[in-house]
């Protein structure tokens, strides 16, 4: 009898041990299924409307452009990739697809959020670019943001691909149905903490400093651009009030990533550096579930800005590229140039 009893107890801890099964009750794991189904479905139809409307203009797609489709491409990756392994799990109630699918999830989640993080560091730099060295904005072209996308790829494969070279590793999340990076192992050793610091900098403290300094120094130039515009041209004005609006159109990107993604990091190294199980399981899937919807927003913000170049309405730059071609001819007669911007408005 007291052997059964044994045997019965150790069966219990091995379920209590397992990592893949589920730490919520069944109706919470419903209720994170069907909301992750939500922003899986939404955020797979919007960025995949952004990337199909670039494809109808894509050798008419400037700079700036290209990168904002290379943003949606990593937002509809997330979706298309890793929410179909969390979706089911959370139905499944617990993680279903054994250590290969839990590395390929963190693995797939990692690289996707890199590389629409670099991305947004990218734009972050253009933008400053563009507003606060309007003499210096014009040189970026079309196969210097192609080189530029080799980069961002190339950094977000290198750091996503480190752990298997047995730097660190992809582990389930404390409540079993998610995989994540191993941000356990700063409480194992000295190589756990270097791998997680090294993480922490390069993957988030770094490219937030510089998107937070490019876009405190543009607030700061906005101030006092007016008058400083005023000085060019009209074409250059027109391009500046279009840089402007990419610029809002950035920095709302860059707001909504933060804003999903913050809670996360917090918990995350609350959870390397605090006490063992200082966060409670029930509180640690709330930011996870919120940083799985920032691949949702990048589209609502296209739409909701209407900005000129958001790559969702072809053909919006058509009447400034010819405004801008006949600019050029203008004679250099005061009165011929008046005539002829008049006539220029009524295109």
């Amino acid at each position: 009898m007291e052997q059964g009893q044994n045997i019965s107890s150790q069966d219990d801890n091995q379920q209590e041990e397992d990592p893949f099964a589920s730490k919520l009750s069944v109706e919470a794991d419903i209720v994170a299924g069907v909301y992750l189904l939500v922003i899986g479905i939404l955020s797979t139809l919007g960025n995949g409307y952004v990337i199909y409307m670039s494809t109808q203009r894509k050798k008419k797609l400037k700079p700036a452009e290209i990168m904002t489709v290379n943003l949606a491409v990593c937002d509809l990756g997330i979706s298309v990739v890793g929410k179909p392994f969390s979706i089911i799990a959370f139905f499944s109630h617990r993680w279903i697809f054994g250590w290969s699918g839990c590395r390929w999830y963190g693995w797939a989640g990692f690289f996707f959020g890199i590389g629409s993080l670099i991305t947004m560091t990218a734009v972050s730099l253009d933008r400053y670019f563009k507003i606060c060295h309007l003499s210096y904005g014009t040189w970026l072209k079309r196969h210097h943001v192609f080189i530029c996308l080799g980069i961002i790829w190339s950094y977000a494969a290198f750091w996503a691909t480190i752990p298997f070279a047995g730097f660190g590793n992809y582990a389930p999340e404390p409540f079993g149905t998610s995989c994540t990076l191993d941000w356990w192992l700063a409480q194992g050793s000295v190589a756990g903490q270097a791998f997680i610091l090294n993480i922490l900098f390069f993957c988030l403290v770094l490219p937030t400093a510089v998107i937070m300094f490019c876009y405190v120094k543009i607030i700061a130039k906005v101030q006092s651009s007016t008058k400083e515009v005023a000085h060019y041209d009209t074409r250059i004005q027109n391009q500046h009030v279009l840089e402007m609006k990419l610029t809002k159109v950035a920095m709302l990107i860059c707001a909504g990533f933060m804003f999903a993604w913050i809670p996360y990091a917090v918990v995350s190294v609350w959870s390397a550096f605090g006490r063992p199980d200082s966060v409670p399981i029930k509180v640690s899937v709330i930011p996870t579930l919120l940083a799985k919807s920032a691949a949702m927003y990048n589209p609502v913000i296209y739409q909701v800005i209407d900005c000129k170049s958001a790559c969702c309405r072809p053909g919006n730059l058509q009447p400034l590229q010819k405004k801008n071609s006949r600019l050029y001819i203008i004679p250099t007669g005061k009165k011929s140039e008046v005539v002829q911007e008049t006539q220029l408005d009524s295109v």
